[in-house]
């Protein structure tokens, strides 16, 4: 299973990684644009009410400036990194859930589960917490973090409730977990004010979804067209690799 998990996640992590290169990368470094002429225009600002503290101000932030990769090879690097182990995380979990429930035997049913993995860290969580571009508010990282995990948590049961569940109680309990999450709501910023275009916010959010779609259903896919290399080297017939 983990073999399995490491070569589609791999492939699908070096797709991921040309399409982010064209579809975010370009977003984000705009986005990066309009954060540095707001942290120019805010010291600027401040200047004609306190010279003083303005100075003490940048000596006290000096050499405390988090580090950055450097735009170009760098940064695309380590991106593909990033992707390459998140690929192969999630990768793991779609085997490991798919396998419990039978193994992902065509490339169909490696569609669905994709689907399914979209719907549930990616549809779902971004309903309530949509993806974010440099210098926009958010809230504090804690309840976002719980929030987040609650709706994964919820929608993957829910789901799992409609499709295998015995029944219209079932079925509807599962709908309820659905719905869940965001009748509690996401945690929310004090302010939604950003130097940050809501156009370039909106394009974002479109192109992360549709690139994460795409991984969705590139990983479902790789894992039905990988699995039976990997269940031949255990013996045939096997009808599960759990």
């Amino acid at each position: 299973m983990l073999l399995l998990a490491a070569a589609s996640g791999i492939l699908v992590a070096i797709a991921m990684t040309i399409l982010q290169f064209f579809a975010t990368v370009p977003l984000i470094l705009q986005a990066e644009v309009y954060e540095s002429a707001a942290e120019a225009e805010a010291p600027a600002a401040t200047a004609g009410h306190d010279h003083g503290a303005v100075a003490m101000t940048a000596a006290h932030d000096h050499g405390d400036e988090e580090w950055e990769p450097a735009d170009g090879f760098q940064r695309m690097s380590l991106t593909a990194v990033a992707n390459v182990v998140t690929a192969i995380g999630f990768g793991l979990l779609l085997v490991a859930a798919s396998e419990f429930a039978g193994g992902i035997r065509r490339w169909r049913e490696g569609f669905f589960w994709g689907l399914a993995g979209f719907a549930v860290f990616t549809l779902a969580p971004g309903l309530g917490l949509p993806p974010e571009l440099p210098a926009m508010p958010a809230a504090e990282l804690a309840p976002r973090q719980v929030w987040w995990v609650g709706a994964v948590v919820a929608t993957a049961a829910g789901l799992a409730l409609i499709v295998w569940g015995r029944g219209p109680a079932i079925a509807l309990l599962g709908a309820a977990l659905l719905i869940a999450p965001h009748l509690v709501g996401a945690p929310q910023p004090p302010t939604h004010e950003s130097p940050v275009p809501e156009d370039l916010h909106h394009r974002f959010v479109v192109a992360v979804t549709i690139t994460n779609l795409v991984f969705w259903l590139l990983l479902g896919y790789a894992v039905a067209v990988l699995r039976p290399r990997f269940a031949a080297d255990l013996g045939t017939p096997q009808p599960r690799l759990a």
